[in-house]
């Protein structure tokens, strides 16, 4: 009777604990789906983006442009370049797990409003290139996690607050082009960024921006260098050992005087004079968030680039596993190229163009090293490797990727490249995307690695390069014949990708000769797709644990990338908002009337290129169905 009564006990307080906590999280996540569809009712959306935001569901997880985690909870709302107009509200301080709020690119206008303060776990805030008027908040202040804040190409105007200063997490901060006045805080995360963090405002003032603020002191030069004296060798000739040193003093002289300027600018610490020993260490050098690291940092790092530590081996070079002296882990690539005479400041030109490119799909270059003989690039350690890895290497003990995190890849992988073609000044051409190329973070994030590198080893090269980079099977086929390279080169290139993410297939595999079937992945997809074997393209590690649906949409966004003609491929903002449910059965519809007419036109293949023909056939256009 006793057992009864306790067994009637404990179902009771189940039934409560279900009454009472789930109400709670329906209220919280309708309270987020509310501060939404305030904003919702406060912009103007021209193009109907925001068609989906519907209050009378339960949770605004199911729409469009909005990241929920496994809790229902907002953690991302991705309305960048959405030609949205209007103001932001208060309510949108209500999202309380939001990590990412990118708004960029739009014309949203009016003040930011302080409660963006309240979103404390906040990682990147990207208004840039709006219309944005008024002060920053000091609220900011509180955001102890965040790492992007980009806000310029405003009208933002008032003091830099203070409180930024104290985000010691803070990596990049871009408030040019904006009207912003008075002195710029060169103390905390701030000592880390330079001018062109501040540029283009035309009343800011402080070392930083050259110019003095009133009442302040003028800036003093910085003492004059004086070089160690030459030592003659014994029974040399003096003569002719004062004129070697002196030239090697003015050529070390020529070397550290920007270092110097530099770390005299940012008053970090005392005056340091730095010499470059040729092929063993170069002054270590901030620019902004880069690092110029020394050789024999990235040797001990590396232990002298043991074949022990080779992540792998690319077009491009070896890249190694490393360990800093702060213990913190790296990936090392060490390039493979011809040197030339004048190399160096293009070379780090480009590599300083490619830290500028900062997104939360792409691989952040930390830094790299430069010595006559070497070239290496410093990223983070990847610890769930490359997609291709997790696809076709995965030891048995650890589970397959499984759909919803394919499609998840799927979509960040686009918003990396999507990042690179539009807002990226010049813009960046990858040249060699697969899943090799896709890295995945801890949380199984995608993050693009390797782009700009084509354009890294062309650093020789004045005129458009006609060398061709990337690898069979992923190659698009105007690329393989012209040599020349554009964004819907890299559409084809993520259309493949997307083909090995379903299919768990390599692009190119010599193997499936052996049951008769295509090298090329694109070729086999579309045959099997005309025999109706939907069912055999897919990764069999799925275990038919996927949306048939689903797949069927994630292979047309696939084969409108790999279109032989690259005027017909979508852009890569196109494929993410396809990705994201909006566009994409307009596009196929109209991409299958364009087939039904093309099939009574058979181009003739090219003689001596007939698998280049095979791999840009054009597929029939009843072999899927539209997006349900």
């Amino acid at each position: 009777m006793v057992k009864v009564m306790e067994k009637d006990t404990l179902v009771s307080l189940v039934v409560w604990l279900i009454l009472v906590v789930h109400p709670f999280k329906l209220i919280y996540a309708n309270m987020e789906g509310d501060a939404l569809h305030t904003l919702r009712t406060n912009l103007q959306d021209p193009n109907n983006v925001l068609q989906s935001w519907d209050p009378t569901l339960v949770n605004p997880c199911t729409w469009f442009h909005v990241t929920c985690n496994n809790d229902n909870s907002v953690i991302r709302v991705d309305l960048g370049n959405a030609a949205l107009s209007g103001q932001l509200v208060p309510q949108l301080g209500l999202l309380k797990n939001l990590q990412y709020l990118e708004l960029y690119s739009n014309n949203i206008s009016g003040l930011i409003p302080s409660d963006l303060g309240n979103l404390t776990n906040l990682v990147s805030l990207d208004l840039y290139l709006n219309s944005f008027t008024g002060p920053i908040p000091d609220s900011l202040g509180k955001l102890s996690k965040l790492r992007f804040l980009r806000l310029n190409n405003n009208s933002l105007s008032g003091y830099i607050p203070m409180s930024l200063t104290n985000i010691s997490s803070l990596q990049v901060l871009d408030l040019s082009n904006n009207r912003l006045s008075g002195a710029v805080p060169d103390n905390g995360s701030f000592s880390l960024f330079t001018p062109i963090s501040f540029a283009n405002n035309l009343d800011l003032c402080g070392p930083v921006t050259g110019r003095p603020c009133p009442g302040s002191p003028p800036f003093s030069p910085p003492p004059p260098f004086v070089p160690p004296p030459p030592i003659s060798a014994p029974g040399g000739n003096g003569a002719t050992g004062a004129i070697a040193g002196g030239v090697a003093a003015g050529a070390a002289l020529l070397f550290a005087a920007p270092a110097i300027a530099f770390a005299w600018w940012r008053r970090r610490k005392p005056q340091e004079y730095f010499f470059d020993v040729p092929a063993e260490e170069d002054p270590e050098v901030h620019l902004g968030q880069l690092k110029r690291f020394s050789l024999r940092e990235l040797q001990v790092a590396t232990d002298s680039f043991s074949n022990k530590n080779i992540l792998g081996r690319g077009g491009f070079g070896k890249v190694y596993k490393g360990r800093l002296a702060d213990g913190s882990l790296v990936a090392v690539k060490r390039l493979k190229e011809e040197r030339t005479p004048g190399g160096e400041l293009q070379f780090q030109t480009e590599v300083e163009m490619i830290s500028m490119a900062v997104h939360r799909n792409l691989l952040r270059l930390r830094g790299f090293c430069m010595t006559p003989t070497e070239r290496l690039l410093v990223y983070p350690y990847m610890a769930n490797g490359s997609v291709a890895s997790c696809l076709r290497e995965r030891p048995p003990s650890e589970p397959p990727l499984d759909w919803p995190t394919r499609k998840r890849i799927a979509l960040g992988s686009a918003r990396g490249l999507s990042y690179l073609h539009d807002h990226c000044d010049p813009k960046i051409i990858h040249r060699d995307v697969k899943a090799a190329n896709i890295l995945l973070d801890e949380e199984f994030e995608a993050v693009v690695g390797d782009f700009g590198l084509a354009k890294l080893m062309d650093y020789k090269d004045t005129h458009v390069t006609t060398a061709v980079r990337g690898t069979i099977g992923h190659i698009a086929p105007e690329y393989l014949s012209t040599g020349k390279s554009s964004e819907k080169t890299d559409v084809f290139g993520y259309g493949i990708m997307l083909l090995e993410l379903i299919t768990g297939q390599r692009a190119f595999d010599l193997a499936r000769l052996a049951n008769d079937d295509d090298v090329m992945l694109l070729d086999w997809v579309k045959g099997l797709l005309k025999e109706k074997k939907l069912e055999m393209l897919v990764d069999p590690d799925l275990q038919n644990k996927y949306v048939e649906a689903e797949v069927e949409q994630l292979i047309q966004v696939a084969l409108l990338c790999t279109q032989s003609n690259p005027m017909d491929r979508p852009k890569m903002s196109e494929v993410v908002r396809m990705l994201e449910g909006d566009g994409l059965a307009e596009r196929w519809d109209e991409w299958q009337k364009v087939e039904v007419l093309r099939q009574e036109v058979e181009l003739a293949p090219h003689p001596g290129s007939d698998w280049i023909v095979d791999s840009t056939e054009n597929l029939h256009a009843v072999e899927l169905s539209g997006p349900r």
